[in-house]
């Protein structure tokens, strides 16, 4: 990679922390490819291992490749999801150690939220003087684990030493806006900054309160001095991966940080990365936030889907997926050819669509599928890195480098300058497909208010289920007609973008039923089983 020693601080023998120079970022050598997704299911779609297998196959077929991704949460690694590394022969390592504490950037974005917090709850005991009124604090505190009895409770209770009782609440880690602030800053100065612009409440006269106001921000940038540095580990096949950042991407933007990303484009020449969840979520705010942040222009998107996935979007149940059904698959299609079309229509980049194998797959559904795809135009390749790594993913490879050599102008939804309401208004019908808008009485209130502190000029960030192209997580395919509701804004100053809360989208997730840490175990020499 030819990064010099002096920027290499090593963790241990397989992680490294990169000491970026700053001098260094704003040179975009190398080519940038955005993997996406249909609408994810229960079935599985594969977008982590897709994204490290292309790596391999790109290195494989002699490009000069690294991958930057976003970092997994303790929350979804103990609950449902499991681990987030890639999977089989396309798999990032050491896999243990980023599933788990990795570099200990969570705990230091844990620890920054929760001094903020801290410090707020602090001022309010030792006087106010910022006439804060306790009822209208917005800021939560963060742990890094899914805990449904931590969404409310209440606080500062044993009388006047213990502080001012209140209604309080944790986010996940990965939901807390010192996450989307670290994976937008591209310096200290930056970071301290943006720090600074974060809104922790609101005083009794209704004015803004920030962590500048608590004077909080330089000793919070401190505890994040190292968090902000990219961490560096490589896949079973060697491939460079940079793993930095991981904030959400149905309740946050959803992409690994920008000074990942442009370290990886300054020291190679094609550079793999991924947005979280669907194309209507991960891809779209990876352009309109990311990009218009950070400058960075991609050369080629990849939309990833699996035969099995289309056919639970054509409504087939999971139980069934393994029989051949060419019916569902032409239904569920649907899904597919909407979010490639969004890709070319809205956002200006040629795509390549890029098809996860299974082994029930039959041959019939194959050569349907591709036919579907070139039907309507889309460049469309088979890939099996799951089982044979890099050499699996060759032809998506040089399918990959093909496009990207052909010119694109990155397009957006909606201007900045437009209100707010239409630019949530253009996401639903351009991006969803969906008809309109229904507003909540207190989504209005929040708007005028949002309108009246100026942040107008601000991109906005859909906080909706990542299983439909709709607000309702049971419409699957390709939806129409339909109205998505929206039930408050909120805003995250510091990050830059108005979050938009639809439905009921919870910043603090639950274990199911069985979670997956019953089948996480290590035994007597150490070795840990049941993490992916």
């Amino acid at each position: 990679m030819n990064i010099p020693s002096d920027q290499l601080e090593h963790y241990g023998k397989y992680k490294a922390k990169i000491n970026v120079d700053p001098k260094e970022l704003d040179k975009k050598a190398g080519k940038l490819i955005l993997v996406t997704s249909i609408n994810p299911t229960p079935a599985g779609e594969g977008k982590t291992t897709m994204s490290v297998g292309l790596g391999d196959a790109l290195q494989r077929i002699g490009k000069k490749t690294a991958i930057a991704l976003r970092e997994p949460s303790l929350g979804p690694v103990f609950g449902m999801k499991g681990g987030a590394a890639g999977g089989g022969y396309a798999q990032v390592v050491p896999m243990e150690d980023l599933n788990l504490h990795f570099t200990g950037d969570m705990h230091a974005i844990g620890a920054a939220n929760n001094l903020a917090a801290a410090m707020l709850d602090n001022h309010i005991q030792q006087g106010n003087q910022l006439n804060i009124d306790p009822r209208r604090i917005t800021w939560k505190r963060a742990v890094d684990m899914n805990d449904r009895q931590l969404r409310n409770i209440t606080s500062g209770l044993g009388g006047p030493t213990n502080g001012v009782p209140r209604e309080d609440g944790f986010e996940i880690t990965v939901a807390s806006e010192i996450m989307a602030v670290l994976c937008l800053a591209e310096s200290l100065a930056d970071l301290k900054e943006r720090l600074s612009r974060c809104i922790l409440g609101y005083t009794y006269e209704n004015e803004p309160v920030t962590v500048g106001d608590i004077k909080a921000e330089g000793a919070m940038t401190v505890l994040l001095k190292e968090a902000l540095k990219p961490n560096l580990v490589q896949t079973l096949e060697g491939t460079p991966a940079f793993i930095h950042g991981g904030p959400f991407a149905n309740i946050a933007h959803g992409c690994n940080s920008v000074l990942a990303t442009k370290t990886a484009l300054s020291h190679a020449d094609y550079v793999v990365t991924e947005g979280g969840f669907g194309a209507d979520l991960g891809a779209e705010k990876f352009f309109d936030i990311k990009c218009r942040t950070s400058n960075l222009k991609p050369d080629a998107v990849v939309v990833v889907a699996t035969i099995r996935a289309l056919k639970m979007h054509g409504g087939l149940a999971k139980e069934k997926l393994h029989h051949e059904n060419l019916n569902a698959l032409s239904k569920g299609f649907a899904n597919l050819k909407k979010h490639v079309k969004n890709m070319k229509e809205v956002f200006g980049m040629n795509a390549v669509v890029a098809i996860n194998s299974f082994s029930a797959d039959t041959s019939t559904e194959k050569n349907l599928l591709i036919k579907l795809c070139e039907a309507e135009g889309f460049r469309v390749v088979l890939a099996d890195v799951w089982s044979q790594g890099g050499a699996g993913g060759e032809k998506m490879a040089r399918a990959v480098v093909e496009i990207c050599e052909k010119p694109v102008t990155l397009t957006y939804p909606y201007a900045l300058e437009e209100s707010i309401e239409t630019k949530i208004t253009k996401i639903v019908q351009k991006i969803y497909g969906g008809a309109g808008v229904d507003w909540s009485k207190t989504a209005r209130h929040s708007l005028r208010q949002l309108e009246d502190l100026g942040f107008n000029h601000l991109p906005v960030c859909m906080a909706k289920t990542q299983y439909s192209l709709s607000d309702n997580p049971t419409l699957l395919g390709q939806p129409k007609g339909f109205n998505v509701s929206v039930q408050d804004l909120t805003i995250s100053a510091g990050a830059g973008f108005i979050v938009v809360l639809t439905g009921d989208v919870l910043k603090m997730p639950g274990l199911p039923k069985t979670p997956a840490a019953e089948n996480i175990t290590i035994d007597q020499n150490g070795k840990i089983t049941g993490l992916f």
